[in-house]
Parts: C-alpha cells; sequence; structure tokens
C-alpha cells in the first residue's frame, strides 16, 4: 500500500468527515477518498407525514443549511400539487434565500476558512500603524470606517493577550508555523480584525429571517405562499416598521460584503494566486434559483440553470431534474443497498430512491478504510453518469457560460481586480476564468455569490414595496391548501441553489400522505465517493496531484476541502418504523 495519510475528523466543517490520501514518493496525492462517517435518515422520518409539514421536518436536516431544506420541500409539494404562489411571496422566498446565502458565504469564509489561509500567530507581530495605511489606501478597505491605527492597536493588544495567556481557543490547532502561510503581519492583522467583525455583523443580518420567517434557525415556510401576512399597521404582521428594519439590515449587509468581504477575498486571491490546486472536476452543473416572478419560469432565473463539461465555456447543456436517465445516484460504494440487493453499477432516480441502511465497514478502531468495497454513508450522484461539482464556482462557470450579464461582468471586474492588486504586490503574472478551476479560484468564487445574491435580494426588496405600495398584499394560496382538492396520486419537485450548490427534493404523494421522498444535497454531490466506474467524486479529484509540504500538518487537504464548504450529518436520526420512536445515535470520533 502506498504512503496513506489520514485526516479524520476534518475539522471546520458542519458534521463528520474523513479523508484518505495515498502518497506517492514525491509526497504528492495520488489517490484520494471521502468519507462521510454519519447517515442522514430523514427521508424515513417523513413517510407517512402530512406533505404539508414536510418543509418542517426536513429543514432539521441541518441548521447550518437553515431555510434552503424548508424552501426546496414546499416547492416540491407545490410543484406536486400545481400550486402557484402569489408573486409577494417569491420575492420574499428569494430574499430570504439570498439573506442565508450571504449570511453562510461570509460566515465561512470568516470563521472556517480564512484561517487556511491566514496567520493568527503572525498578526500578533503586526505594526498597527502600517496596517492602518495599508488599510486606508486599499480600496475598497478604504471605505470601511475601521481603519485607523488605534483601532488595529486595539485588535493587537486583544491578540497579544490571548497569546500571552498560552490558551489560544478556538486558534489553539492552527498549523501556524506551516510555510504555506505567505501573508505579511499587517495584512494578517487586518484579516484577524475582519475576522472579528464577522462575528459580530452575522448576527444581524439573520434578522431578516426572523421578520419574513418568525426565528433564525429554522424560519417558518408555508405550502402554497408565506405564513406572514402584509398589514402596514398591524403588529401581527409585515408592517412598516418590520419591513423599515428589512432594509437597513440590507444597506448594513452591502455595506460589509462590498467593502470588507469581497476586499479580503480578492486580496486572498491575488497573494495565494499561484497556489492552483484544488481545481479537481471539470463538470459543474447549476439547478438554477431567483427567479424575478415565477418558479417555473426557468428561463428567467437570475442564477441560469445548467450543465457545464469538461470547462467547456461554450456550451450549457440542458437539465432536465424529472429525467429518470439524467440525475441518478449509485451506491457501490456507500453503505446502502438498492432492493434488499447489491447491485453493481445501478442507480436510481430520486423520485424511485431509496434510503436501505447497509454498514459493512470496519469496527473502531480502525487505521484505514476499505476503499474496494464500501466506504462512506454518502451515496454518489451522478448527471448522465458523469460527476458534477456544484456551489459558487459551478454557479459562477455556468452563469458565465450562459453568458448572464451580472455574473460575467462580476467575475470579469473582479478578476481584473486580482490582476490589479497582483502587480501592486509587485507580481507580473495575470489570471482569467480558466484560473478559477482552483481551491482559491473556489474561494473568490463564494464572494461574488454573495455579492451577486445581495444585489438581487435588493432588487426584490425594492419591488416587494412597490407591490405593497400598489396595493398589492397578498401572500398566501390557499385554493389547495385542503387535501381533499389533491389528486390521489402525485409527484413533484423542488429545488435551490444552496449556498453549497444544487440542492433537489423528491417528493411522492399518494392519498394524502408523503409515499417516498429522497434528497440530493450539494454535498452528496461534492463528496460522493467513487462509482461502479471508478469515477471520482469533487472532493476525491480535488486533493489530486496536490503535493503535502508536512504530513502531520496537512494545511493543503484543509485549504481544498474547506474551499467546498462542507455540510455533513452531525448525527443519525432513524425511525423505528415499528414503534415511530426516533432514535439519535452520535458517532464517538
Amino acid at each position: 500500500m502506498a504512503n496513506r495519510l489520514v485526516v479524520d475528523p476534518i475539522t471546520r466543517i458542519e458534521g463528520h468527515l474523513r479523508i484518505e490520501a495515498e502518497l506517492d514518493g514525491s509526497g504528492t496525492i495520488s489517490k484520494a477518498y471521502s468519507s462521510g462517517t454519519a447517515v442522514r435518515g430523514i427521508e424515513l422520518i417523513v413517510q407517512g407525514r402530512d406533505p404539508r409539514d414536510l418543509w418542517a421536518f426536513t429543514q432539521r436536516i441541518c441548521g447550518v443549511c437553515t431555510t434552503v431544506h424548508a424552501l426546496a420541500s414546499v416547492r416540491a409539494v407545490e410543484n406536486a400539487l400545481g400550486i402557484k404562489i402569489p408573486l409577494n411571496a417569491n420575492l420574499i422566498r428569494n430574499i430570504m434565500f439570498g439573506a442565508q446565502m450571504v449570511h453562510d458565504h461570509t460566515v465561512h469564509f470568516y470563521q472556517l476558512h480564512a484561517l487556511d489561509w491566514v496567520n493568527v500567530v503572525s498578526a500578533a507581530q503586526a505594526d498597527p500603524v502600517k496596517a492602518s495605511e495599508i488599510a486606508q489606501s486599499y480600496a475598497p478597505w478604504s471605505n470601511w470606517p475601521k481603519t485607523s491605527p488605534a483601532y488595529f492597536k486595539d485588535i493587537l493588544a486583544k491578540l497579544k493577550k490571548i497569546i500571552d495567556s498560552g490558551q489560544l481557543g478556538i486558534f489553539a490547532t492552527g498549523y501556524w508555523d506551516h510555510p504555506a502561510y505567505i501573508l505579511p503581519p499587517e495584512i494578517n492583522l487586518i484579516a484577524v480584525a475582519h475576522y472579528l467583525e464577522a462575528l459580530d455583523w452575522q448576527r444581524e443580518i439573520v434578522r431578516i429571517h426572523t421578520i419574513f420567517g418568525g426565528r433564525n434557525p429554522h424560519p417558518n415556510y408555508v405550502v402554497g405562499g408565506v405564513p406572514w401576512p402584509i398589514d402596514l399597521n398591524s403588529d401581527n404582521a409585515l408592517n412598516t416598521s418590520r419591513l423599515t428594519e428589512v432594509g437597513r439590515q440590507l444597506d448594513m449587509a452591502l455595506e460589509f460584503v462590498n467593502n470588507v468581504y469581497y476586499a479580503d477575498a480578492i486580496l486572498l486571491a491575488a497573494a495565494y494566486r499561484d497556489w492552483r490546486y484544488g481545481g479537481g472536476l471539470k463538470n459543474y452543473i447549476s439547478y438554477g434559483d431567483m427567479p424575478p416572478n415565477d418558479i417555473d419560469d426557468v428561463a428567467s432565473y437570475r442564477f441560469p440553470r445548467g450543465a457545464v463539461l469538461d470547462y467547456n465555456l461554450n456550451e450549457v447543456h440542458p437539465v432536465d431534474m424529472v429525467d429518470p436517465k439524467q440525475i441518478q445516484e449509485f451506491v457501490d460504494h456507500s453503505w446502502y443497498t438498492y432492493d434488499g440487493k447489491e447491485k453493481p453499477g445501478y442507480g436510481k432516480h430520486p423520485f424511485e430512491g431509496e434510503t436501505s441502511l447497509n454498514f459493512t465497514g470496519p469496527k473502531p478502531p480502525f487505521e484505514y478504510l476499505n476503499v474496494e468495497g464500501k466506504y462512506s454513508w454518502v451515496k454518489a450522484p451522478r448527471w448522465e453518469e458523469k460527476p458534477m461539482e456544484v456551489g459558487p464556482l459551478a454557479r459562477m462557470i455556468v452563469g458565465y457560460a450562459a453568458k448572464n450579464e451580472v455574473i460575467r461582468g462580476t467575475v470579469d471586474e473582479a478578476l481584473a481586480r486580482v490582476n490589479e492588486t497582483t502587480k501592486a504586490l509587485g507580481g507580473t503574472d495575470t489570471v482569467d476564468i480558466y484560473w478559477m478551476h482552483s481551491a482559491i479560484g473556489r474561494t473568490l468564487a463564494r464572494a461574488l455569490d454573495a455579492k451577486i445574491a445581495l444585489q438581487y435580494v435588493k432588487e426584490d426588496f425594492d419591488r416587494l414595496l412597490a407591490n405593497i405600495k400598489a396595493g398589492d398584499w397578498s401572500t398566501f394560496n390557499g385554493k389547495k391548501w385542503d387535501p381533499s382538492t389533491w389528486p390521489k396520486e402525485a409527484k413533484g419537485v423542488g429545488y435551490t441553489e444552496a449556498p453549497r450548490g444544487a440542492l433537489g427534493h423528491w417528493v411522492v404523494i399518494k392519498d394524502g400522505k408523503v409515499e417516498r421522498f429522497q434528497a440530493v444535497v450539494p454535498t452528496t454531490w461534492n463528496a460522493s465517493p467513487r462509482d461502479a466506474l471508478e469515477n471520482v467524486g469533487a472532493y476525491e479529484a480535488s486533493l489530486v496531484g496536490t503535493p503535502i509540504h508536512k504530513a502531520d500538518e496537512p494545511v493543503e487537504i484543509l485549504r481544498i476541502i474547506h474551499s467546498f464548504d462542507p455540510c455533513m450529518a452531525c448525527a443519525v436520526h432513524l425511525t423505528d418504523l415499528t414503534t415511530n420512536q426516533t432514535l439519535e445515535f452520535f458517532l464517538d470520533m
């Protein structure tokens, strides 16, 4: 066996993920294996439930991906039952969707991923005066009010106090002596300051969910629209005061994202432009989202739908989520069976999918997984039998290839800014759209995703206010709320472009109850194991070819995996179908 490096668990993600990487004689990854070490059994829990309640159950798949599972589920049920929602409801859902995307991307960048690029200990050696000069001279940092020498001196004092105590807390397990960190101390100090500012700011934007959905996480939804009525003069509705607060939060978000997050991402991209590892697959898929008026008007989506193969930006392939031959899940290397049997190379479309657990893995403690057999709780989704990457980079690539003006303009402007910053840093090389096929390119794509989503949210909020001013206060269509109006059998698909990528929910309704349900989540696409043809998933492909400088400090693996923002299930949730008792098993890692 080649020298195998195991990272288990991958930290600074949601849930449990194990990576095993085989290193060749030069210390470069030749093969990689991604193992989801916890199982999601929500598909079993919702069987026999009222489909109008489906969103409330599926939203509990994850507390990090709050709202997106609810949105996909209500859309699935509405698609099955032929329900059209009012325009205001569509706009409010878009605003909630966009607010989640901006919040999620920002928290991921600063609290989960930035420490792969930013050296916190190095920041303690910074000159606060020099840091202030850099911040005030670099647009758009210069538009941010917190750039004075006194401000950075205060941040430095707090940081030194933590370091001098010998208790680094959340920074304790960093590989701060690793040569992969190349930023100067002053840039590190500015980034640490923004890390702390992001912690404060992220508490604010979630108020949009509490206003439109009653709470965060897990805001309320309703099949047929949104649960809040509009009445500008009522204390128990979306009134003038609440709408004004939404506007205030969006203005704050625009200021932070455009002047801080976007600027930080551009600088990191320029500084680490030569670290071109982590590209992996060149196949991308997006289901599309942000319909301006109607979810059924796919051509109008501001995040376009489509698939790009082999990074060919001249062709966007159509994606049909109902076609049984397009999207299928395979379990050749996953701990499941289909129809109670092992069927090599056999995939199922989600409408026919099943969740039949069949763990055959090693009993802890063990050294390595049996990667020749089954080695993950994650299934292997494929589009036309091809592994695909989903997420912010996929949205940018599909949108760019589809000639979406906003996405093209934003990407081109960002790449030009990277080149300008590179020149300011003393470099002479330039980057283009093909450079984004990398971990740092994926990280930049996430910032652009947030910037674009926020632009769309502001547009939809302005339209919502205009509708209300014109006298349109409708937020709910209850014509098919009563099950007596439903057909005996129906099936539908609901989807959204969640922060981490294409999310689909497929539901079959029979006699007024959920008969079958399957969710194919973004991390299922990206973290998938091999299939019967030995095609690897996005994580596994992205690690191949990466040199590991220090095997006991695998910064390189963390950078690449974190660039996808994994979201794994954090516990086993199963339902005893005899007693209907919900059981919860936590895996001891």
